[in-house]
């Protein structure tokens, strides 16, 4: 059956990046790739194959975006007397 989804699905295997270039994939850029990727299969006009390639991948990026998120948020949480202070990811503070 052709697809006739008008929309160009996202490759994942074209886009896919590694585990170093997850890490340095900005916020903004990993929300926008999955909230495409959501769209290409709410279509529901994707072959199997893509759709679990797409589903792996978008899985990837929520992992990716709530850490980001969960950093900021113990970024705010370091807040003191009005300062944002350095946050260490290794959970050591700096004044």
């Amino acid at each position: 059956m052709p697809r006739t989804n008008s929309k160009t699905p996202v490759d994942v295997e074209t886009t896919g990046t590694t585990a170093t270039g997850m890490a340095e994939l900005k916020f903004e850029a990993a929300l926008a790739e999955l909230e495409q990727i959501v769209q290409n299969m709410e279509g529901g006009r994707l072959p199997l194959e893509e759709s679990l390639a797409a589903y792996r991948r978008g899985s990837e990026l929520l992992r990716h975006c709530q850490q980001q998120l969960s950093t900021a948020e113990r970024q705010i949480q370091i807040l003191e007397n009005g300062t944002l202070r350095d946050f260490e990811p290794d959970g050591s503070e700096t004044k």
